[in-house]
């Protein structure tokens, strides 16, 4: 019987939102998530004051997500089987921590 696999976190930006890299990589290990990559930083009007990460949109094989913190906004993408709901427990779990 072969032991599940973590997922992998891929680097494709230098910078990413301050605090989101250790929730993704906790993320990474949770049964069901292949592939987590953080994409565009952009920046928006609306103010959140704590981290936030919630699923979007899906995607090919997996879901968007973005994660959002102060005034800025970064899309991640997650290749995963699980679904929505899934997921969303899942990115819970990985924030609590």
């Amino acid at each position: 019987m072969s032991k599940p696999t973590d997922g992998r976190l891929v680097w494709n930006h230098s910078t990413h939102l301050h605090g989101l890299i250790p929730i993704l990589e906790r993320l990474c290990k949770h049964d069901g998530i292949q592939t987590v990559t953080p994409g565009e930083i952009r920046r928006v009007k609306g103010h959140a004051p704590k981290m936030l990460l919630r699923v979007s949109v899906p995607i090919r094989g997996g879901f968007k997500a973005i994660a959002r913190q102060g005034r800025t906004v970064q899309e991640v993408f997650i290749v995963t089987t699980l679904d929505k709901g899934e997921l969303e427990n899942a990115i819970a779990i990985a924030m609590r921590h």
